[in-house]
């Protein structure tokens, strides 16, 4: 199964990612992001503990892909894999608990900049055996 393709988009850039579980979609979902950003394979050299929250699964998964932009505004944190990442309900609310590894964005060429994510055209959903996240960025 393919994990994430591009879509036409006018201004921004549009994707799909998938996984046989949510946990998979929401993963691919920040490995199209970071294609986006940086074109070369990050060395997983830096771990960062990452628990996000969301009011459902379309906020959680705002939130996630946010954190990305923001780790590598602030922190120079450029992610190279995922590990361990968990979703869970509770009392309503989800959560999610991830390990990141990345390494120094200087050590790499980045190709655009990503402003923000969006919540134009996002969508978390179960297609027969598979999620979907469908995600347009802001660049």
């Amino acid at each position: 199964m393919r994990k994430y393709k591009f879509l036409e988009h006018t201004a921004d850039v549009k994707f799909q990612a998938f996984g046989k579980t949510l946990e998979k979609a929401f993963e691919n979902a920040s490995y199209a992001l970071i294609n986006i950003m940086c074109k070369e394979k990050i060395k997983p050299l830096i771990k960062k503990q990452i628990k996000i929250k969301g009011k459902d699964l379309e906020n959680l998964l705002y939130n996630f892909l946010e954190e990305f932009i923001f780790l590598l505004d602030s922190k120079d944190f450029l992610l190279g894999k995922i590990k361990n990442l968990k979703i869970n309900k509770k009392n309503g609310d989800y959560e999610l608990n991830v390990e990141a590894l990345g390494d120094n964005a200087k050590n790499y060429k980045t190709e655009l900049d990503v402003k923000a994510i969006t919540y134009n055209e996002m969508f978390v959903k179960k297609q027969k055996d598979k999620f979907i996240c469908q995600v347009v960025v802001d660049v």
